[in-house]
């Protein structure tokens, strides 16, 4: 097997030729992670940002690169979810299990995404993202979460489906440790 012609290449991804199959790569991250984190009055924690590719602004859990700087070369998943979770929420977890890996769209990406679980938070900051970002978080009641998300579609607003990914590994997370 071959590897894959490069087709074109960005700052930060790049186009390839796989035997026919056309993708993106990202051309410095080494993984990508997101965090379901769910505070002690049982509310989701969320982030709000425009995301030019959709042109939309879109409701995600908190994730982030891991590696793509070289400041963070190397990092490990589970190093790179405790950052992201501060760096946007200003959030900090007692631990972080893994809960799954998952492709995020692979018909058009090699990217995966590893999910993870956070528990016993503490609020440490403001969050916000790094200077490259503009991030609101959002604390939202789970029981309520639904409606939320709803009204938040109701303002042409994107609802990223980790989301909805993540609070089912968490559900089947919690049920299964008792």
């Amino acid at each position: 097997m071959s590897d894959p012609e490069v087709i074109a290449r960005g700052r930060f991804v790049r186009l390839v030729n796989d035997n026919g199959w056309e993708y993106a790569e990202r051309e410095r991250a080494e993984d990508v992670v997101a965090v379901v984190a769910v505070n002690e009055n049982n509310e989701l924690i969320l982030t709000e940002q425009f995301r030019p590719a959709v042109k939309r602004t879109v409701i995600d859990i908190p994730a982030g690169l891991a590696g793509d700087t070289d400041d963070f070369a190397g990092e490990s998943p589970a190093t790179a979810a405790a950052r992201e979770l501060e760096e946007e929420t200003g959030y900090v977890a007692r631990s972080l299990t893994e809960m799954a890996t998952v492709p995020s769209s692979p018909g058009l990406t090699s990217e995966t995404v590893t999910i993870f679980l956070a528990e016993g938070l503490t609020r440490q900051g403001d969050g916000g993202g790094d200077e490259s970002e503009s991030i609101v978080v959002h604390t939202v009641p789970v029981q309520l979460l639904w409606e939320w998300l709803r009204s938040r579609e109701s303002q042409s607003q994107l609802i990223d489906p980790k989301v909805y990914a993540g609070l089912w590994l968490r559900e089947q997370y919690m049920s299964a440790s008792g």
